[in-house]
């Protein structure tokens, strides 16, 4: 490829991947309830766009389940890397990375992984409260709050234009009141320069209102059995819906329904039905 013709092809990937993030932090403020595809591999991905949803994000829990890791950052910042990567080159669709707590504990460190995904393209990035040590516990929420400083003062210096969605675990972690713990750090990381919160298990209108008058942030809930329904949900106020790795863990279940169905009617009849 001649070299002006290069330069005017990265110029233009530039551009695309600069206007889809600024679309991504626009449709958290559109009047109706933003769906995210959560996807774990390009086959999803494409599954995603092509059902015409508006956005995806990566499903740590999926990718660390196809790549042999248990969730909780066993995998390598650079494995999670590499498939991002493939997602992106892959869709048109503005996508957000599950970052879980960093893959690092060094704020610099955490900085630059994300610094990394934005020059992928990359839209939007989790980052969340809690780490895995044997069992999930939630980190001190004034030292979390001032990593969220610290990034954010780094992405504008830089000026990487990423949507920083902050997830709090209050809800997965067991509590005496995680909706007061949820209030607590909502506020916290607010102030601190969060573009946006999710607090994954929670399930209750009364719990989802209470945290949505407490904030002005946009909020982010996920799929759960007790969920209200989509109509419920945006008139409650909530602006974002992800279902984490659940879609995932359906595919494997029927995947082995399958298989056992195969070993038992000894005929491959129940792939085609």
């Amino acid at each position: 490829m001649p070299k002006n013709r290069l330069l005017v092809k990265i110029h233009l990937t530039k551009f695309v991947k600069k206007h889809e993030s600024m679309n991504f932090r626009e449709l958290h403020h559109q009047p109706k309830l933003l769906l995210i595809g959560n996807v774990w591999d390009v086959a999803s991905a494409k599954i995603m766009e092509k059902l015409n949803y508006p956005a995806l994000g990566t499903s740590s829990a999926a990718i660390a389940a196809t790549l042999g890791y248990q969730d909780g950052e066993e995998m390598e910042f650079g494995e999670l890397e590499y498939v991002v990567k493939r997602i992106v080159a892959n869709t048109r669709l503005p996508l957000s990375v599950d970052l879980e707590a960093g893959y690092s504990r060094y704020p610099e460190e955490i900085a630059k992984h994300i610094e990394r995904l934005a020059q992928l393209g990359v839209a939007g990035i989790n980052l969340e409260d809690s780490l895995v040590n044997g069992q999930r516990e939630l980190v001190n929420a004034t030292s979390f709050s001032q990593l969220i400083g610290f990034i954010r003062d780094r992405l504008t210096v830089r000026g990487t234009d990423i949507f920083v969605n902050v997830r709090t675990d209050t809800f997965l972690v067991p509590g005496e009141n995680p909706v007061e713990e949820t209030l607590a750090r909502v506020q916290q990381y607010e102030t601190a320069g969060a573009d946006g919160v999710f607090v994954p298990g929670i399930e209750k209108e009364s719990d989802i209102r209470q945290i949505i008058q407490a904030t002005s942030l946009p909020l982010n809930v996920m799929s759960m059995p007790n969920l209200p329904d989509f109509a419920t949900l945006a008139t409650l106020g909530v602006k974002r819906l992800s279902t984490g790795n659940f879609i995932h863990s359906k595919l494997l279940d029927q995947f082995e329904a399958t298989l056992r169905a195969i070993q038992s009617s000894k005929s491959f009849k129940s792939i085609f039905q």
